[in-house]
């Protein structure tokens, strides 16, 4: 899943940007509504993080903006002011919720959850097929029942691969899943990753198989018996 975190406070944006990343997240940042409208264009995003206050704009303009243009993610609003007249605002520009500074970060966390657990994400708690089964809270996965270690972009991968489970999933929308905009994404990048997580599978035994579609993409399909 990708965030977009949309705040001018660079202590701030980091230590966000770092909680999310190490919940199994891919996170890109913007400083201003310049830069955020940048990555809005070249990205998709599950959740945008928007701070009201930016230094080019207000983040109430940006937000009817992005809705004027079909910018349909969850926006998430962090503001620093509280009254019911404003959120009543917020709500009725675009915005999905709100978060009041100074939060914790894990209700920050928590909210973000609940935006990806709405139906249009299938953001389920538990992923399975086979016998093959990744809890996404903490990004914990087990094949037969046993933990199996794998790293982040690897579990990423087969996150997306099992939110789409016998369907065909684009190369473009693995690296979109994976990568963040400050990541260097050579060209068999999502290659390697999707051929690295197959070994893990076959080397533990996971009843599940990840076919490549030539200049397509990729298929997860469950091998377990009817």
């Amino acid at each position: 899943m990708r965030v977009l975190v949309i705040e001018d406070n660079p202590r701030l944006s980091a230590v966000v940007a770092k909680l999310l990343a190490d919940h199994g997240f891919a996170v890109d940042t913007a400083a201003d509504g310049e830069e955020a409208e940048a990555a809005l264009r070249i990205a998709s995003y599950d959740v945008v993080l928007l701070d009201l206050t930016l230094p080019d704009t207000e983040g109430l303009a940006l937000l009817r903006r992005m809705r004027a243009e079909k910018i349909m993610a969850p926006v998430i609003v962090v503001t620093a002011r509280s009254e019911v007249v404003q959120r009543v605002q917020l709500l009725d520009a675009g915005a999905d919720d709100y978060l009041v500074k100074p939060f914790s970060m894990d209700e920050l966390l928590a909210r973000v959850r609940a935006m990806l657990r709405r139906p249009a994400h299938m953001a389920d708690d538990i992923l399975s097929a086979g016998n093959v089964s990744l809890e996404t809270k903490s990004l914990t996965l087990t094949i037969d029942g046993v933990t199996v270690d794998a790293p982040r972009r690897e579990i990423g991968v087969l996150e997306t691969l099992l939110r789409n489970l016998g369907r065909l999933v684009a190369k473009q929308k693995l690296a979109d899943a994976v990568y963040s905009l400050d990541n260097e994404v050579t060209p068999n990048a999502v290659e390697v990753a999707v051929s690295r997580l197959r070994k893990r599978l076959q080397t533990h035994g996971a009843a599940v198989s990840i076919t490549a579609m030539r200049g397509l993409g990729y298929v997860l399909t469950d091998q377990c018996p009817p």
